[in-house]
């Protein structure tokens, strides 16, 4: 059995590491709140700018396939592409197992050798001791990203795409649903594939200088948009994740402390009830 002094030690221990998780939890709340406002800001533009290319891409079957755009064309899939957003830093749960899984999973679907542009460390630090190709790795995005800040991203993955690297090309990231739950979630991206919104087709807007010309322009938008919405799902999801943790683990280090008082208060009787028998056989070997 422990001694006292080293049930002490272990309980001054255990109530400085739950500070510091509680200290942890605190900062990621803050951080999260943040975060996640950015990410549901985002979330009506995003949308909208569906609404927009939903009705652009009405035209898109009459369209000649050799004038198509190249962000459009089908091609056989012998390569892929995949931007995979991890957190770059840890204590945030299973949120980057569940990630590098389901990228692991997508890899064996698509059944085709497969190249990887790393937003984040632990998807980076993963899949590069696995021996897969990274063409393109970003880790200091920071906190909150602007949107300037993700465009090399997408400009990394647009040029490549066009440049025949890899013929499909998809965006594995968390999805912020809520403070406890963080969704990994696969998104298709290269080829484009213009989102089916019926309710524009009631409406026949007037394109300047013409439906091809806007389409064509407003392709890499999208594609960065995309991009930008799901690196910020992505830092809600880890602040998130980082504040559950830390809340879980400020909590066992609490049960903890309440089991070593106990052990503390069971080695303090020990010691007295040995230093009264101490006593008392002191007591009876003088009387004797």
């Amino acid at each position: 059995m422990a001694t006292l002094r080293e049930v002490r030690n272990r309980i001054r221990s255990v109530e400085n590491t739950a500070k510091i998780t509680k200290a942890m939890e605190l900062v990621a709340a803050s951080k999260m709140r943040r975060a996640q406002e950015r990410a549901l800001a985002g979330r009506p533009y995003a949308e909208r700018l569906n609404w927009v290319l939903a009705d652009l891409a009405e035209t898109i079957p009459q369209m000649d396939p050799d004038t198509l755009h190249p962000l459009l064309r089908r091609r056989e899939v012998k390569n892929v592409g995949i931007i995979l957003i991890t957190p770059s830093r840890g204590l945030c749960g299973g949120l980057p197992t569940n990630l590098n899984r389901r990228t692991s999973a997508l890899m064996l679907e698509q059944g085709v050798p497969s190249s990887l542009i790393a937003v984040g460390r632990k998807g980076r630090d993963f899949f590069r001791r696995a021996r897969v190709q990274i063409r393109a790795e970003f880790t200091e995005l920071g906190d909150y990203p602007e949107y300037l800040d993700v465009l090399p991203v997408a400009r990394v993955l647009i040029d490549d795409y066009l440049a025949g690297e890899f013929d499909q090309a998809f965006i594995v990231y968390p999805y912020f649903v809520n403070t406890i739950t963080q969704e990994p979630r696969v998104l298709q991206v290269l080829p484009v594939e213009p989102p089916a919104e019926g309710s524009t087709h009631a409406v026949d807007y007037i394109y300047e200088p013409g439906r091809e010309e806007v389409l064509a322009e407003l392709l890499p938008r999208y594609i960065e948009m995309q991009v930008y919405a799901a690196v910020l799902e992505g830092i809600a999801s880890e602040q998130s994740a980082r504040m559950v943790a830390m809340r879980n683990a400020t909590d066992a280090a609490e049960e903890m402390i309440e089991e070593l008082k106990l052990v503390r208060n069971k080695a303090r009787q020990e010691q007295i009830t040995k230093e009264l028998l101490d006593i008392v056989g002191g007591v009876e070997g003088m009387s004797a």
